[in-house]
C-alpha cells in the first residue's frame, strides 16, 4: 500500500496470496516471476524488498515472522511505520504507527507545529502517538486513527462540524486546519525525455534488462536514448536509426508517464532491421537480447512499456 490506493493494490494482493500462499512459496520464487506479477503497480523496489524479506524470514526465522518491533526493523523493506503496523495489528504489541494521516490528526488536534518534512519530527510524533495508544487494542487504535485521518480529518475540507473532537481540537478552534501539519519542503519534480528504439527482425524484438540502482531494476525495456530536453525527430533518429539496413516504420506521439518525483515524456520509434547480421550487431553494441513475441509477453516490464506493446505490437 505504500504510495498506493487500496483500490489499486487490492487485486495485486489477492493475486500474490493466491500465487504465494506461504512465505516459503514467495521465498522460492524467482525475482523475474515476482516482478512480472507486480507489473503495473509501480515502485518495483517494494516487490524486490518483499521477495528478499520472504527469503530472510524463510531462512533465518523458519518461516515465522518476528513479532517484536526491533526485530521487524531488521527485515528488508520494513521501516518504522511498517514494523509498527505489523507489531500492533498482527501481534498486538503497543507500538503506534505514524503515517501521513496520523501526522495530520495529531498536529491538528494537539497543535503540533513541528515541520514534518524534517527527519527529527518523526520521533516527536511517535512519542505522542505512543502516549495515546490503547495498550489492550493497539492494532484497532492504529487502524482507527489512520482511517480517521483518511475519511474525516482529510487534507482538504475536513468534516470538522461533525467531528467528536472539535471541542478540544486546536486547529478547529484556531482556524488552522489548512496550515497543519506544517510541511515546508516540497518534492522537486524533474522532467525526463525518453526515446525508445524498438528494433524488430521478423517476430523478434531487441530488449534489455534494467540494471542495479535503477527505478526499474530487473524489468525489461528497449534501447533507450534519454535527453534532458525535447528533441526534434531528426535529432532522435540520428541517435538510433542512422545505421545502414534500418527502416523507421513509425514514430509514436509523445506519451506522458508520471511518477512521484518525475515526469517522463516518451516517444517510441519502431525500426525494422533488414538483415540478421545487422540485428546481431545492434544486439551486441547496445547490450540487447532478441526475444520472440511470446517471450516478450512473459517478461516483467514497466507499465509504460507494457501499455505500448499491448496497443501497437501484440
Amino acid at each position: 500500500m505504500q504510495q498506493t490506493r487500496v483500490k489499486q493494490g487490492m487485486p495485486y494482493y489477492l493475486k500474490f496470496i493466491q500465487q504465494y500462499p506461504t512465505v516459503k512459496d514467495l521465498a522460492e520464487a524467482s525475482e523475474s516471476e515476482v516482478l512480472r506479477l507486480w507489473q503495473g503497480l509501480g515502485y518495483y523496489s517494494r516487490a524486490r524488498n518483499l521477495h528478499t524479506c520472504a527469503k530472510t524470514v524463510a531462512r533465518d526465522f523458519k518461516g515465522q515472522f518476528p513479532t517484536e518491533f526491533e526485530s521487524l526493523l531488521k527485515l528488508k523493506g520494513i521501516g518504522r511505520y511498517t514494523a509498527a503496523a505489523i507489531a500492533s495489528i498482527a501481534f498486538n504489541k503497543p507500538k503506534a504507527v505514524v503515517d501521513g494521516n496520523v501526522y495530520r490528526v495529531l498536529s491538528r488536534v494537539f497543535g503540533m507545529e513541528n515541520d514534518i518534512s524534517e527527519a527529527k519530527t518523526l520521533k516527536i510524533f511517535e512519542t505522542k502517538a505512543n502516549s495515546l495508544i490503547d495498550k489492550k487494542a493497539p492494532g484497532e487504535f492504529n487502524q482507527a486513527i489512520m482511517d480517521f485521518g483518511a475519511l474525516q480529518c482529510t487534507p482538504k475540507s475536513p468534516s470538522c462540524a461533525i467531528c467528536p473532537m472539535n471541542t478540544f481540537c486546536y486547529a478547529f478552534n484556531t482556524g488552522k486546519q489548512d496550515r497543519l501539519p506544517v510541511k515546508t519542503k516540497k518534492v522537486k519534480v524533474r522532467n525526463r525525455y525518453f526515446y525508445y528504439f524498438i528494433y524488430e527482425f521478423g517476430d523478434k524484438l531487441l530488449m534489455k534488462e534494467r540494471g542495479p540502482k535503477d527505478v526499474w531494476q530487473g524489468l525489461f525495456d528497449f534501447s533507450l536514448f534519454e535527453s534532458t530536453k525535447p528533441l526534434s525527430e531528426e535529432s532522435v533518429l540520428n541517435e538510433g536509426a542512422n545505421h545502414g539496413g534500418l527502416t523507421v516504420m513509425h514514430i509514436s506521439e509523445e506519451v506522458k508517464h508520471v511518477l512521484t518525483h518525475q515526469r517522463i515524456f516518451t516517444r517510441f520509434i519502431r525500426v525494422k532491421v533488414k538483415d540478421l547480421g545487422n540485428f546481431e550487431s545492434l544486439s551486441k553494441s547496445k547490450s540487447l537480447k532478441a526475444y520472440e513475441l511470446a517471450e516478450v509477453q512473459e517478461l516483467p516490464k514497466p507499465i509504460l512499456i507494457q501499455n505500448y506493446l499491448e496497443k501497437e505490437i501484440f
